[in-house]
């Protein structure tokens, strides 16, 4: 074998050694979990910006039988929707599922969570909801970034 041959060997085993290293599913669940338990507080303090550390630039979201995308730059509907609303529960109903794939790659928490509160604005009026989402995150060069919302609220 030729001296460059085993170099390019070389390289293409390191390559490979470097993008298998192995994956702490035990951590990366422990990751999503306090990330899911950051949404929760962030409804609960009207800390718009904590939720919107722990997302990517766009995401997909799919709520009421609609799907679109959201971005970052589109956070300001949130802002109000936080600013018009009290939240005295926003918690977990069971403890959520959280799931991350064999390579760490991608992860998910399913989420059954209580809501009771109050709208501010336009006319105060009780909320008690229960929703059921699954959160899709992928894990990033930063780090873990939500990148997917699917929800729906109990009749």
């Amino acid at each position: 074998m030729s001296p460059r041959a085993a170099l390019i060997l070389l390289a293409f085993a390191f390559t490979a050694c470097a993008r298998s290293a192995p994956v702490d599913l035990a951590a990366d669940r422990a990751a999503l979990l306090t990330m899911h338990e950051q949404v929760l507080a962030s409804h609960r303090t009207d800390d718009v910006d904590a939720w919107l550390a722990l997302e990517a630039d766009s995401l997909v979201i799919g709520n009421r039988g609609e799907l679109f995308y959201g971005t970052k730059a589109e956070a300001e509907g949130r802002r109000r929707y936080l600013a018009a609303t009290e939240f005295s529960v926003y918690r977990d109903l069971q403890p959520p599922i959280v799931k991350v794939s064999d390579d760490g790659s991608l992860g998910w928490v399913i989420a059954q969570v209580e809501i009771v509160g109050r709208y501010l604005e336009p006319d105060t009026a009780s909320i008690h909801d229960v929703w059921t989402w699954i959160e899709l995150y992928e894990r990033r060069p930063e780090g873990w970034r939500a990148i997917g919302n699917v929800s729906t609220v109990k009749p």
